[in-house]
């Protein structure tokens, strides 16, 4: 009992620093970063596709930015899509942070660009009568977790605020290494992964889809520490993690004036996020390739 305590301790200590180190970096982006009045990037032909890719960025802020824009009328609802099946919250980092599960990042960013991309364009396609606001472009910035920029100190927000947050994930983790180490101990690391890739090829994508929609950065980090530890597969990873947009969710749902869209949206995220999954697991039943890095 106690060796696995003592691992998931020291597991989580050695993440830390990496964790505290990416945060300030972030905290840097997400105050130069904001969306001001370009149609062609917002409301053009790339919009799929540069929703997706800023997506990818760690953390949800970019997936609250672009709620408000939506809800604002400002883009269609294939970018917000797009950038929505992008969002990992922070699965990135404590993959990176990790280091034996690092090569998990690169194929993990790929897929989910390519489902945001292709998701967002066919949607865009289907409702292509879809009338945008004139509104002007307000500017709104990429702040994720609630937070917010404004009078703070240069203390408080690049270090503080990034250490903060860096000890609720850590404690958020630790919780996943503890309760993943002692079944891993009481059934075996290659028990678990096979059981795990076969019963649950099919129906995980589906529960895993469900915990993404929680909008808390605490489900990345479930979905996340479950792959690490092998209690679900890569594609069920995956599909967690499509599902996963954070805070983006909560400032979606917020207008309740326009409750059957947002609903009608929720459910397509979680079907296209769901299947993206379920075809890799199919993927990786049928080919000699190992997904866990």
């Amino acid at each position: 009992m106690w060796h696995v305590v003592l691992d998931a301790f020291l597991d989580t200590l050695v993440v830390f620093p990496f964790l505290l180190v990416i945060y300030i970096l972030i905290e840097f982006l997400e105050h130069r970063t904001t969306f001001t009045r370009n149609h062609k990037i917002l409301q053009g032909e790339l919009a799929p596709l540069i929703g997706s890719a800023t997506g990818l960025i760690p953390q949800c802020g970019f997936s609250v930015m672009a709620a408000k824009l939506y809800d604002k009328g400002l883009i269609r609802t294939g970018t917000l899509m797009a950038v929505f099946l992008a969002t990992s919250d922070e699965a990135f980092i404590i993959l990176l942070s990790s280091g034996t599960n690092a090569g998990a990042v690169m194929p993990l960013a790929v897929i989910k660009l390519l489902v945001g991309i292709g998701a967002g364009y066919l949607i865009n396609f289907i409702l292509s009568n879809e009338k945008l606001s004139d509104a002007g472009m307000e500017e709104i910035h990429a702040y994720s977790c609630g937070r917010e920029h404004e009078g703070k100190s240069q203390v408080r927000l690049y270090l503080v605020d990034p250490l903060l947050h860096s000890l609720k994930i850590a404690f958020y983790l630790l919780v996943v290494n503890l309760v993943f180490g002692f079944i891993i101990d009481a059934v075996g690391e290659d028990k678990l992964a096979a059981a795990s890739m076969i019963g649950g090829a099919y129906w995980q994508p589906f529960i895993t889809a469900l915990v993404g929609l929680i909008p808390n950065c605490a489900s990345s980090v479930v979905i996340t520490g479950a792959y690490i530890s092998r209690g679900i597969t890569f594609g069920s990873c995956i599909a967690g993690l499509c599902c996963n947009a954070g805070l983006g969710l909560v400032v979606l749902c917020r207008n309740t004036k326009k409750i059957k869209r947002n609903l009608l949206f929720v459910l397509t995220l979680y079907l296209i996020s769901a299947l993206a999954g379920l075809a890799v697991n199919c993927l990786e039943l049928v080919l000699p390739y190992n997904f866990y890095f």
